[in-house]
């Protein structure tokens, strides 16, 4: 899919059919005065599964361990230091 470049008006007058296209894999340039200000694409797929490797604590104990003991934490006040919530 080729890129394309669109005004600021045009973009406004055809969000819908813009929109259509980056679903489909397009990327459209939106510009301003000729000058590009924006770009328009297809979203991240997400995966199926949760949380990302690199996201994931458990895998990256290097990241979120803390030196020394964990003095008067629950579980409950680890999982929402590590996954938030209230």
């Amino acid at each position: 899919m080729s890129d394309d470049i669109v005004n600021m008006h045009d973009a406004k007058t055809r969000l819908s059919q813009l929109v259509a296209r980056a679903e489909k894999g397009e990327r459209i340039t939106i510009a301003r005065d000729g000058k590009p200000v924006a770009q328009l694409g297809p979203a991240p797929r997400r995966r199926k599964g949760g949380l990302l490797p690199e996201d994931e604590p458990l895998l990256n104990l290097d990241t979120f361990a803390v030196d020394g003991p964990g003095g008067s934490l629950t579980n409950e006040d680890i999982d929402r230091t590590l996954y938030g919530g209230s």
